[in-house]
């Protein structure tokens, strides 16, 4: 098995939540929170503010730690059991 972590931002976007769409080479669809992996030696929060700008271009602020989710996907080679690390976050732009 695989351990993978992720951190993301559950964004407050001009009073919405803002959501990405993901479509991967036509195999998944789907609307998905901003996150991403944790680089080496990057802390959590750093993460999620990093991949939040990355993926929106929104500059958003952390408002808290909200929490942990927690999942297994299949790969090629093994199985992948991933932990996302999400935080509260608040962005005007």
């Amino acid at each position: 098995m695989i351990e993978a972590t992720s951190c993301g931002g559950v964004v407050i976007f001009r009073g919405k939540i803002l959501l990405l769409y993901k479509n991967y080479r036509n195999r998944y669809e789907g609307w998905v929170l901003p996150k991403g992996t944790v680089e080496p030696g990057e802390e959590y929060k750093d993460t999620a503010a990093r991949e939040v700008k990355e993926e929106t271009s929104a500059d958003a602020v952390i408002i808290k730690y909200v929490g942990q989710s927690s999942y297994t996907f299949n790969v090629p080679e093994d199985v992948v059991e991933k932990t996302v690390h999400w935080y509260l976050m608040m962005s005007d732009s």
